[in-house]
């Protein structure tokens, strides 16, 4: 069973007495990786591809998957205080970026019918705790790291917990020598140019209400859409010329929809799309903005 939260106890309830569930003493940090690996798409709503993945650069890559949007995603555990795995993960990054080839073959050996999206590679950092020199380090990186910490409770309880950092803005190179050959970072800028004044007021009225929900709520700017998530996405939005594309990340069949608002994107038959979930909703009104705000509220719920 998974909890997320902000630092806080966790209490077990029974027959109206409540007693406080504590951190295990059992040292599973070994077997933490498997337990991700074994229930990646749960968790974080990745595939899994492989495990102790060898580059030819030296080393392997702890966790290799893709996620629902096309996405390659690198996985590395921390599994003690002085191991430098964002330095690593980087450097994994680079060899991936390298050898595009080789993680396609690696797609198609395993029947992914995903469209590889290369342009919002993913790296993902696990640990039970972080320390002021990886937040320093991820903060003044031009890509965004996702750092996860995890609790592993009495009674089998899995607690997982998105570390917020701040991102250091850079200034603006104007040197070619510093363009990059893959455009990593995206921008609400980028969603937004060309469109005209009615769709940005939509989606900053939408987007303030989505940021309401809880502090501890992270947005991500991919290549195609704009993410709002905890330790996974809750909704994904899409910026069209005169509307936004919702994604939902509910299971068919799981969503309240009274307003028959949602498109199930599984009947009759799965259709390929940006953004995670079964659902799709399309807004163009303001008046329309709190229907599909109580969606989100409920996918917000149901991620958490």
């Amino acid at each position: 069973m998974i909890f997320g939260g902000s630092n806080m106890a966790i209490f077990e309830i029974k027959t109206k007495k409540v007693k406080k569930v504590r951190v295990t003493n059992a040292k599973l940090e070994r077997s933490i990786q498997k337990l991700f690996e074994d229930n990646l798409e749960e968790i974080l709503n990745i595939i899994f591809l492989a495990s102790e993945y060898s580059t030819t650069w030296g080393g392997r890559i702890d966790t290799l998957g893709i996620d629902k949007n096309g996405s390659p995603v690198i996985i590395e555990y921390k599994l003690n205080k002085n191991e430098n795995v964002i330095n690593q993960s980087l450097s994994y990054l680079r060899w991936l970026l390298d050898h595009k080839a080789e993680f396609e073959k690696l797609c198609q050996k395993k029947y992914i019918k995903i469209e590889i999206d290369w342009n919002s590679p993913r790296v993902i950092c696990i640990a039970e705790s972080f320390n002021k020199f990886d937040l320093d380090t991820v903060s003044i990186l031009p890509i965004r790291i996702e750092l996860l910490r995890y609790a592993i409770y009495e009674n089998g309880i899995l607690q997982i917990e998105t570390e917020n950092y701040e991102q250091v803005k850079e200034e603006k190179q104007t040197s070619k020598a510093k363009i990059k050959k893959e455009k990593l970072v995206y921008s609400l800028e980028d969603h937004l140019l060309d469109k005209d004044e009615k769709i940005k007021k939509l989606f900053y009225a939408l987007r303030e209400k989505i940021m309401s929900l809880d502090k501890n709520i992270i947005e991500e700017t991919k290549a195609k859409y704009i993410a709002y998530k905890l330790s996974s996405n809750f909704v994904d939005v899409v910026i069209l010329s005169n509307s936004l594309k919702i994604f939902l990340n509910v299971k068919s069949g799981d969503l309240n929809d009274k307003w028959r608002l949602a498109r199930d994107l599984t009947k009759p038959k799965p259709i390929g799309h940006w953004g995670n979930g079964d659902y799709e909703v399309k807004i163009d009104s303001l008046e329309d903005i709190e229907k599909v705000f109580e969606l989100i509220q409920q996918s917000y719920e149901y991620n958490r």
